[in-house]
């Protein structure tokens, strides 16, 4: 059930990240979550959208695009819901690459991506522990 995370790679100066945002929404897609993550020359822009080709499409020309699989899941929005998976991830020996978290139409839940190193065995240990990974059309679903 991994969902499509796109990630740009930008220029850091002045402006890139506004025209990137810019050409996205000028073609009608909806960003669902983002994170950014700067270098002293780069920047990696990392999101989830309404429509993948549209927003690869959107993006600069000389902008590197790559698509990536990752994990969202949606918790309880209380103290202790992450440190409650990143536990069952770590007892499974299961590497966190990296975690965001986005916001959804749902009062009480929270949502994270995140960038396993094996996602299959993420998803299953997952789901033996009663935690659901969700797929783009639950994101979907679930933020509208």
């Amino acid at each position: 059930m991994a969902i499509t995370q796109l990630s740009a790679f930008l220029e850091n100066t002045p402006g890139t990240l506004c025209e990137t945002i810019s050409a996205i929404t000028a073609a009608g897609i909806n960003i669902r979550a983002l994170s950014v993550a700067d270098t002293k020359d780069f920047g990696i822009l990392r999101i989830i959208v309404s429509d993948i080709e549209k927003t690869k499409a959107a993006v600069s020309n000389d902008t590197v695009v790559k698509e990536t699989p990752v994990i969202a899941v949606r918790m309880n929005d209380k103290a202790g819901a992450l440190n409650s998976v990143l536990s069952v991830l770590r007892q499974a020996q299961i590497n966190v690459e990296y975690v965001y978290a986005f916001t959804g139409a749902v009062a009480g839940n929270a949502y994270v991506v995140m960038r396993v190193d094996d996602i299959e065995h993420a998803e299953q240990t997952l789901a033996q522990n009663g935690i659901k990974t969700l797929s783009d059309s639950d994101i979907e679903d679930y933020l509208n």
